[in-house]
């Protein structure tokens, strides 16, 4: 039961990150280009390094043979067909050329929740592991939705919502992370050793989402000192990883 509690608060308290699309507005241009790449340098490193130094050492120590690599490379395959198939855009460095139609803005809100909801999966299967881990991949999750839903919220403006319905509709969107969390728990009452399946599944998604979504943003800037910057932010971002894993 503690361990639901925890969960529950961490999906809560990723919920209201989606709050911080409405600094946005109060920015310059420029300065909140900066502080996007920057963060998108941060969370792609934080997730590679959670995935390879948390999620899946510790599904390894409890599964045989290859299986765990298999659910790794499942969880990358899964991420991708939701990519693909259901336009989960997340439009981190540029939110007003996503897409000009303003029906996107119900595609956006539509993979919004599945992404949260899967992202609570991933913190609930996390949090049945242990505390430590349940921490690892929240930090993990917040730093990548800071810069996505910053976007999201870009998104939802330039589709025609007023401020208030942007941040509202957001908010109610990434709350479908606890629905995740109960989820995870509801299912583990019935399935032994679901976290085996789980951790590596979303160490994969972690990978899809570094590799797919944030570095090929980062590759788009061509001034090289912004990009040998960008690296430094990325080995950060998995310097700290390491670091929380040094510390247990």
């Amino acid at each position: 039961m503690p361990n639901l509690l925890y969960a529950l608060m961490a999906a809560i308290l990723v919920g209201f990150i989606s709050l911080v699309g409405i600094f946005s507005l109060f920015l310059n241009k420029n300065i909140l280009s900066k502080i996007i790449f920057a963060l998108v340098a941060l969370s792609a490193g934080a997730l590679i390094g959670g995935a390879f130094l948390h999620l899946i050492p510790e599904a390894a120590e409890k599964a045989e043979g290859l299986s765990v690599f298999i659910y790794v490379l499942v969880g990358f395959s899964l991420f991708y067909l939701i990519e693909r198939f259901l336009k989960w855009h997340h439009c981190h460095m540029n939110p007003g050329e996503c897409e000009a139609h303003h029906t996107f803005r119900y595609m956006n809100l539509i993979g919004d929740a599945i992404h949260n909801f899967i992202d609570g999966m991933i913190i609930g299967s996390s949090f049945a592991v242990s505390l430590e881990i349940g921490l690892v991949t929240t930090t993990a999750v917040i730093l990548h939705e800071i810069p996505q839903e910053m976007g999201d919220f870009g998104v939802l403006i330039h589709g025609g919502y007023s401020r208030a319905k942007a941040l509202f509709y957001n908010l109610l969107i990434s709350l479908t992370a606890i629905l995740g969390v109960i989820l995870v728990f509801f299912i583990e009452n019935f399935v032994a050793n679901l976290d085996v399946f789980l951790l590596p599944f979303a160490a994969g998604g972690f990978i899809y989402i570094a590799a797919s979504d944030l570095i090929p943003e980062l590759h788009k800037e061509t001034s090289l000192k912004k990009s040998i910057l960008s690296f430094g932010v990325f080995i950060l971002g998995i310097a700290l990883m390491l670091a929380v894993k040094m510390l247990d």
